[in-house]
């Protein structure tokens, strides 16, 4: 019986080095694949601000059906939190949108859609959103006419200005004037921020700070 071939040392290692080094591509491979998946959505949205290392400042406002509603009793759902007023042209034009996406979410008892009005005429606003929405609002109208929260808590000057917010109060983005929200990907982002799936790109003035995971250079 001829005798078992035996690998030299040098050869074991290298045999070893290969294997490591294909075990490492298939894992980074399957990691980048992942992170991909993670920040498609995110990518596309196009924030302003995403850093995810700040806690949204609590609220306590009334509504538009007498009710008063806290960020703090939202918590364990994702917010999407919006800033308007009826003098903003934008805002008014996104706001059917906005109901869009609302109303697809009504059965989400994950996620939440929150808007903040700064008009001091409260009935002459919420008058101009059902216009502009063509009936009831299908999310909570909030009023802040002293802009207390709006202006000083979150430093809000111009509208519309929409933030996302985790299930634990931690903002993940910020969203500088109108968006189209009815569309695949908004309703992705807010399903991926709801399960937990986040992208840790990081925006600041629309511009991405953390590389390329966007596909966007460095400023």
């Amino acid at each position: 019986m001829p005798a078992p071939k035996i690998f030299a040392p040098a050869a074991q290692l290298a045999f070893i080095g290969l294997a490591a080094l294909g075990t490492f591509g298939f894992v980074r491979t399957a990691q980048d694949g992942e992170l991909r998946r993670r920040c498609g959505a995110f990518c596309l949205s196009r924030p302003t601000y995403a850093a995810a290392n700040k806690t949204a400042p609590n609220f306590d406002l009334p509504g538009h059906k007498g009710e008063r509603l806290s960020l703090e009793s939202l918590r364990g759902k994702t917010v999407l939190l919006n800033f308007w007023s009826m003098t903003c042209a934008p805002c008014m034009e996104e706001m059917p949108d906005l109901a869009e996406l609302a109303k697809s979410l009504a059965d989400r008892r994950d996620i939440a859609i929150v808007t903040v009005c700064v008009d001091e005429e409260r009935d002459e606003a919420l008058a101009a959103l059902k216009a502009a929405i063509g009936g009831e609002p299908p999310f909570p109208v909030l009023f802040d006419p002293e802009r207390d929260v709006v202006a000083k808590a979150y430093g809000t000057r111009k509208y519309p200005e929409t933030w996302l917010i985790d299930d634990r109060g931690v903002i993940r983005a910020r969203f500088d004037g109108p968006r189209e929200w009815v569309g695949g990907f908004m309703t992705e982002l807010l399903e991926q921020t709801a399960n937990g799936s986040y992208c840790p790109a990081i925006f600041s003035a629309g511009r991405e700070l953390s590389g390329n995971l966007c596909g966007q250079p460095k400023p």
